[in-house]
């Protein structure tokens, strides 16, 4: 009995471990995108490995459409050597003016290539963004995932992030993005982002 139970924490603890990899990326200012237009991006991503671990590299990427001068929707695609994550996220810009805030709200699935520990999520985000000179915004988010592993009962776990970042204005239809996501729980491994997105007025 007591050998059974060892296996079963340790084969969660596995689950765990493997499905702690995959998480929600922001990569974007509190500005959603405007009425009408599409917006298509992607970004080189590294999950820094801690404890000796080694870093993990993929690509994130986002497609997007403005509904409204303040509501937008994207999908969110990203893949790594063992897993896939995809999703989708509603935003809505609250506040506008020399500061903007914004808040959006989505879900997300992890798919790992072993099918062990693969996940679902949801995702909540609030952003605030600021000019701080020509071309140049800076931004700063909250992001907060609940997120359980597949078909395993009692697994939840939340993932917390502080998230600084930076869009500079290349063109009138790039925009080149950086961030670094600072996680804030044991759930949530750091990571760094950067790439450019591009609009289809």
């Amino acid at each position: 009995m007591m050998k059974s139970r060892l296996l079963l924490l340790a084969g969660l603890f596995a689950l765990h471990a493997g499905s702690a990899q995959a998480q929600n990326f922001l990569m974007n200012s509190a500005e959603t995108i405007n009425e009408g237009n599409f917006k298509l991006c992607a970004f080189p991503t590294v999950l820094l490995g801690e404890d000796g671990a080694e870093n993990t590299w993929g690509i994130a990427s986002r497609f997007g459409y403005g509904f409204t001068p303040s509501f937008d929707v994207e999908v969110k695609l990203a893949k790594f050597d063992n897993f896939k994550m995809y999703g989708a996220d509603a935003e809505w810009w609250v506040s506008k003016g020399r500061t903007d805030v914004s808040v959006s709200a989505g879900a997300h699935k992890s798919d790992f290539d072993d099918d062990a520990g693969d996940s679902t999520a949801i995702d909540a985000a609030l952003l605030i963004s600021r000019s701080v000179a020509k071309s140049l915004e800076a931004y700063v988010g909250g992001s907060l995932s609940f997120e359980s592993i597949d078909d395993v009962d009692d697994s939840s776990f939340k993932r917390f992030y502080l998230v600084p970042g930076v869009e500079y204005k290349l063109g009138q239809d790039i925009d080149l993005l950086a961030e670094f996501g600072l996680g804030l729980n044991d759930n949530s491994p750091n990571y760094f982002s950067f790439g450019a997105a591009y609009y289809i007025r």
